[in-house]
């Protein structure tokens, strides 16, 4: 966070990639619906690193949450994903992967 004084005072002032990104603060996805590929952007935040990422496919028709009663065709579209892109997801809060996954799926 950037710190600006006025008059003895502190007063902090956003971080212009949260600005320029449109969510609340760092690590909290948002949807992106007029974005025309990316359906979702966060400001991801480990350590000191900083990184804007855009995720996921804009209309895809993803599994969700689990829900009670649901269909095997969903589990198995859950599972499929979870096992295609377990190599990226394990990389933590800096990959696109890992919000995909904790987002969409």
């Amino acid at each position: 966070m950037r710190e600006e004084y006025k008059k003895g005072s502190k007063v902090k002032k956003k971080d212009p990639r949260l600005v320029r990104a449109g969510v609340s603060g760092y690590n909290k996805p948002k949807r992106t619906p007029k974005h025309p590929k990316k359906s979702h952007v966060v400001v991801a935040k480990e350590g000191d690193k900083i990184k804007t990422i855009r995720f996921g496919e804009q209309g895809a028709s993803t599994a969700g949450k689990p829900k009670a009663g649901e269909s095997d065709r969903m589990k198995k579209k859950r599972a499929s994903f979870k096992a295609r892109h377990a190599k990226n997801i394990k990389k933590g809060k800096m990959s696109a992967a890992y919000w995909a996954n904790r987002t969409k799926w």
